[in-house]
């Protein structure tokens, strides 16, 4: 019994020890990114991949830009639709975790998820789109990392460079050059809108941008002159 027991301690401390190591690796990534930029992030090898698996040759779009060279307009839609209190938060807005929470509760089935941009951009960067516990609790670690070592331009910066926005098309560059044949900083008021909204399932409303999605981001356009960003 004794050594059943002394395997078992030897056991979970091995896991512990596996654990810290694996969040330390994630956290020289942040701690490395918080400077240079990714080159590439999870989301991108896999949609990558599941777009070599029917044409070999196939190509994501993605071309960075410097935050300065993003259209203000696009920063602050991308705020008003995704994460209206980025500013002010540490990563977790726990007035929108609620009231997501009970959206949910009244249609009976997940249909808000309260992420912020932070939480998004750590899922994006390291993970998977698959839902779990154990991906939203990892999620969380990578948040908390990402707030403690960037600051709120490099984290709505990264974001709007690496974030989906259709089939192959990542980042606000590639966005607005597929959508409406500018680069980001040529992005006008309604412009930005349509893209923000199409965020929660581009490869979705790439081709299927109904009247609902158009009122939705008429509001949002009425609504960003107020958001803040960095």
């Amino acid at each position: 019994m004794k050594q059943a027991l002394r395997w078992l301690g030897r056991g979970l401390l091995a896991l512990v020890v596996l654990f810290l190591l694996w969040q330390l690796w994630f956290l020289g990534h942040v701690a490395w990114w918080s400077q240079v930029d990714p080159g590439s992030t999870s989301f991108m090898r896999l949609r990558l991949a599941e777009l070599r698996a029917s044409d070999p040759k196939a190509v994501l779009r993605q071309r960075w830009m410097p935050y300065e060279r993003i259209s203000t307009h696009l920063k602050r839609a991308v705020v008003a639709a995704e994460d209206d209190r980025f500013i002010d938060h540490e990563g977790f807005d726990w007035e929108g975790i609620q009231h997501a929470l009970e959206k949910n509760e009244r249609k009976g089935r997940a249909v808000s998820g309260g992420s912020t941009i932070s939480q998004q951009l750590a899922k994006n960067l390291f993970l998977s789109p698959s839902r779990s516990y154990l991906r939203k609790g990892q999620e969380a670690l990578i948040t908390v990392m990402i707030e403690a070592l960037w600051s709120k331009r490099r984290i709505l910066e990264v974001y709007l460079n690496v974030v989906e926005w259709g089939k192959g098309i990542f980042g606000a560059e590639a966005a607005a050059q597929r959508y409406f044949g500018v680069s980001a900083d040529r992005l006008g008021p309604a412009e930005s809108a349509r893209l923000a909204v199409m965020l929660p399932n581009p490869r979705k409303y790439e081709n299927n941008f109904g009247p609902r999605l158009a009122a939705h981001a008429e509001r949002i356009r009425a609504r960003m002159g107020y958001s803040q960003i960095p």
